[in-house]
């Protein structure tokens, strides 16, 4: 059985278009659970597809699971349901999606693969499909077609770069490259040296120019495209203000007594950040990983951090680690700094205690700024696999955190940010284990499960910008989208990175900065 996701969604079996069901719900439910290839509870289908005040949720899934038997069960049965799940058998289907994946991680595409999969993706996925009543339906659209974008993206540029193509047959596809990615530095790269191939210099300066002009446009920087590379002295004096910063580290007391120690770098207005998993004021200021955003951060405003109770070098004895005691710590810090009114920046699931903060001090908080959040822990809406998988995982790491193998934090690392080099995620492993003893990392996982502030959400008053990253593994991107929705008027970034932790090194890195200083600008 042949399923088109890209364009309209089609089914072909044994050589024929099967004619689906005229109603968009039941086509939607058929898509999802061919993407999400798993069972899925009969409430969240519901939830999903029905939240739109059908009297009877149940009986409409019902009605359209029946529909869906008489085009999918033609040979035998696929769709797998009962009383409390439903899922579909996947073992003799293949999508033009995963096709196209394929072609993307095959170690040795071949050319005409490459070819059929970029020309099905120039179609938007599940074109026609929209439920725009639907919130959470349509915030999992979004984010399965910044997906496919992505997937487009990666494919043009290793078509581009690994075809064997002459300069005029590699034109069309360079130049679709950089039309679907002109922020990126390569797909320029990669067209303005075909143009010059070709002898078409002046059409080679357009692309540079172009380029440039989107780049400072986003507030960006704009490298010159097929430019000689900056002196030393120049990449000497551009650093220098960056390498200058110096962080004062200051303590205070909560009022349960427990030491907090906060760090402030910088000139200019304030900018808060919300402590996170995990912080330590000095080793993370040095940090490979975090250290080119925190230092550019600092560049514009007095950047303000903190060690949360139990890690870095806050209070590592603290009896009360809660939620409650997250949003207070934060209280203690800023009113300790002297900070009247201030943009508090939320990363993971600092953001629920950034969210928590200003509806509680609205008069305070002046801007929101939101990464990689959710509004409520994995504990709210498990299954029960979910629920026996993940509390696994704490009891693994209460016993084998502190080990010197570190099998154990990789657990975490690897989601965290499945782009990092082994050196970065060396460096990561030996961080976490300096940061936190292995009962203080259990229990902040207990609480982090328990996280839930959808019932605030609404009650936000600060302008708020929400990003997040398109592939990130641990948080995903439906989650920030969820926040977004129901924020009142927040805004939604989407950044091209698979990591939960931004990497300094990467584009998407400057990215955010460059978004965190546009929002603080209005």
């Amino acid at each position: 059985m042949a399923i088109t996701l890209l364009g309209p969604l089609t089914v072909v079996s044994a050589a024929t278009t099967a004619k689906l069901p005229p109603s968009r719900k039941t086509r939607a439910l058929l898509a999802y659970l061919i993407v999400e290839d798993r069972p899925h509870r009969r409430e969240h289908l519901c939830d999903l597809l029905w939240d739109d005040g059908p009297d009877d949720p149940r009986g409409a899934l019902r009605w359209s699971l029946s529909k869906l038997r008489a085009v999918i069960d033609v040979d035998r049965p696929s769709l797998v349901a009962d009383r409390e799940t439903v899922a579909l058998r996947q073992d003799e289907l293949e999508t033009d999606l995963q096709r196209a994946s394929r072609a993307l991680d095959a170690d040795t595409a071949a050319a005409a693969d490459m070819v059929e999969a970029l020309v099905a993706l120039r179609e938007p996925f599940l074109a026609g499909l929209d439920l725009p009543r639907l919130d959470r339906f349509t915030i999992w659209l979004a984010a399965q077609r910044e997906a496919a974008d992505r997937l487009r993206r990666l494919l043009l540029a290793r078509y581009v770069k690994t075809a064997p193509l002459v300069p005029e047959d590699r034109l069309p596809w360079a130049r679709e490259w950089f039309d679907v990615d002109c922020f990126n530095g390569a797909a320029a790269e990669e067209l303005h040296a075909t143009l010059s191939q070709l002898g078409r210099s002046a059409d080679a300066a357009m692309v540079g120019q172009r380029f440039a002009a989107t780049m400072v446009a986003a507030g960006l920087a704009a490298p010159a495209i097929a430019s000689p590379p900056p002196s030393d002295a120049a990449l000497t004096q551009e650093a220098t203000p960056t390498l200058l910063q110096r962080q004062k580290i200051r303590f205070c007391e909560a009022a349960d007594g427990v030491r907090l120690a906060y760090g402030c770098v910088g000139q200019g207005p304030p900018l808060v950040k919300a402590a996170n998993w995990l912080n330590h004021l000095e080793l993370d200021w040095d940090a490979p990983i975090w250290a080119p955003m925190f230092r550019e951060l600092a560049r514009d405003n007095t950047f303000v951090r903190y060690d949360e109770r139990g890690n870095g070098m806050s209070d590592g004895a603290a009896s009360d680690i809660s939620f409650e005691a997250f949003v207070q710590d934060l209280e203690t810090v800023v009113d300790a700094a002297g900070i009247d009114r201030f943009p508090l920046l939320g990363l993971s699931q600092g953001c629920a205690v950034a969210i928590a903060y200003a509806v509680r001090h609205p008069d305070r908080v002046s801007h929101l700024i939101l990464w990689g959040g959710y509004a409520a822990g994995w504990r709210i809406d498990a299954t029960p696999d979910e629920t026996a998988e993940r509390e696994a995982i704490i009891t693994l790491v209460r016993q084998g955190w502190g080990r010197t193998d570190a099998g154990y934090r990789q657990m975490v690392t690897a989601t965290f940010m499945p782009s990092a080099t082994p050196e970065e995620l060396e460096w990561f492993n030996a961080f976490q284990c300096q940061t936190v003893t292995p009962e203080n990392a259990a229990r902040y996982l207990e609480v982090f499960a328990d996280i839930d502030v959808r019932n605030i959400l609404g009650d936000v008053r600060a302008p708020t910008l929400v990003m997040h990253a398109r592939g990130d593994r641990r948080i995903p991107l439906c989650q920030g989208g969820e926040l977004a929705a129901r924020i009142p008027g927040a805004e939604f970034v989407t950044l091209d990175s698979d990591n939960h932790l931004l990497l300094g090194r990467e584009p998407a890195s400057d990215a955010f900065v460059a978004h965190v200083r546009q929002f603080l600008a209005k």
